[in-house]
């Protein structure tokens, strides 16, 4: 049985203006949660995800979609139950016979926050009923390595080793391996040809994924999604052009850069003017892979990114792992006015399967609304909902708590729809998506 999308219930109060796609929303309520039902059944969804989205009042679109998500632990409490049912579930679809998980998680094992994620999502799996091992890709980890937590607990991770076609730690190799590891440094030796279920799939790491690709899908899904009920696509679409290669250090390809900074302005203006939007265009651009806030910048002008000095030109220069950035990708900014506590914030939805988990807000007190806010100074709100099984209140208007996170839920369930698409495509299997 199909179960509701869970909305969470913000605790501070909602600073952002009243969106009138908001209102579309609701009103289509029954439509969007029918073909959604339908579109994940013919693509199912990768196995969790988390999507960064920005709310301009007049545009809502998601900027950063992570099929790696480190940040359980930014979750309330509260949506605990949540997170187990939807485990459950996804579990059970990708591989029925599992009894037990193993996590591969990043290697860094200094950042404690973000062993605290892993260690929230080993709770989550075990509380949906699975024994979980800690693996670790580590190359001088030869034994077990206890680390002790901030928060009180303690994360226990082991050496991965290979048997045949199957990797697990000691004697435990279990159907089904997931990766929190998005493979920035390239794809492990040891993890290829597994006969074992590997969550998300190689391909989908970053070493072989590109951003531009994932926002070509969900340019596809919003398009028939659009159509579906009746709006402008540019509503939730965030316009979005590769351009490389690029060397910052040696400054090659920088005017074609900026010649792509120029066409997204321009047609970001002319939106602007034709629908009477008073917002100053501005663009980000950052790497067409990686993550965790590397070389990514905001610029409101070509000139921006030809008179870059040697110090910018370095930090745009690199990602994760030291690696050296060549493709770029050119996206439409997209302003975020939501605020928490005076301060500028935007909303990160969690999902496991097809299944909203939980939010949180990105807030940043030294950022405004065009910044980038994925950067060292911010922190994080969570969020609770009122009641379990929270659905859309028709008795309140369209930016009441209940109803702005039923639409922040349907804008991540698109981008997780276009991440679905990604993998089917990375193993040939992509449907029409207007064949529903």
């Amino acid at each position: 049985m199909p179960s509701t999308l869970q909305v969470p219930h913000l605790q501070t109060a909602l600073k952002g203006p009243l969106v009138k796609l908001e209102r579309h929303l609701l009103n289509h309520h029954m439509d969007i949660e029918s073909w959604f039902r339908k579109q994940f059944k013919n693509t199912p969804a990768p196995f969790y995800a988390s999507v960064d989205l920005r709310n301009a009042g007049y545009k809502l679109a998601p900027v950063d979609t992570n099929l790696f998500p480190a940040g359980f632990n930014n979750l309330h409490p509260d949506l605990r139950s949540l997170a187990v049912l939807a485990a459950q579930t996804a579990v059970t679809q990708i591989c029925p016979i599992a009894d037990g998980i193993l996590i591969i998680p990043e290697n860094h094992t200094r950042n404690l926050f973000y062993l605290e994620n892993v260690f929230a999502l080993k709770s989550i799996l075990e509380n949906a009923g699975y024994e979980v091992q800690i693996g670790s890709l580590i190359p001088e980890l030869d034994v077990p390595l206890i680390i002790e937590l901030p928060s009180g607990n303690a994360l226990t991770l082991k050496p991965v080793v290979r048997k045949d076609n199957r990797v697990g730690v000691d004697d435990f190799f279990p159907c089904a391996v997931l990766l929190n590891n998005d493979l920035s440094g390239g794809r492990p030796e040891i993890l290829e040809d597994l006969d074992q279920t590997l969550l998300p799939p190689l391909d989908l790491g970053w070493g072989d994924r590109y951003k531009t690709e994932h926002f070509a899908h969900y340019s596809d899904v919003t398009e028939a999604f659009a159509k579906l009920i009746d709006i402008d696509p540019w509503l939730i679409t965030p316009t979005s052009v590769a351009c490389g290669p690029v060397n910052f250090k040696e400054r090659s390809g920088i005017e074609d850069l900026a010649n792509s900074v120029n066409r997204v302005l321009q047609e970001t203006q002319d939106y602007y003017n034709t629908h009477d939007i008073a917002c100053k265009p501005f663009v980000i651009v950052k790497s067409d892979s990686g993550t965790y806030g590397m070389a990514i910048m905001s610029v409101h002008s070509p000139e921006d990114i030809l008179n870059l000095n040697r110090k910018q030109r370095n930090k745009m220069s690199s990602v994760k792992e030291g690696l050296q950035v060549e493709q770029m990708l050119v996206q439409e900014g997209v302003y975020t006015y939501e605020t928490v506590d005076g301060a500028v914030a935007e909303p990160v939805v969690y999902m496991i399967g097809s299944h909203v988990i939980g939010s949180f807000y990105r807030v940043h007190t030294g950022k405004t609304a065009t910044d980038n806010l994925n950067s060292p100074g911010m922190h994080f709100e969570p969020l609770s909902y009122e009641e379990a099984g929270a659905i859309p209140d028709e008795n309140q208007g369209p930016d009441a708590t209940p109803n702005r996170f039923y639409a922040y839920g349907v804008i991540a369930r698109l981008a997780l729809l276009a991440a679905a698409r990604e993998i089917a495509d990375s193993k040939g299997e992509l449907p029409d998506i207007n064949a529903i």
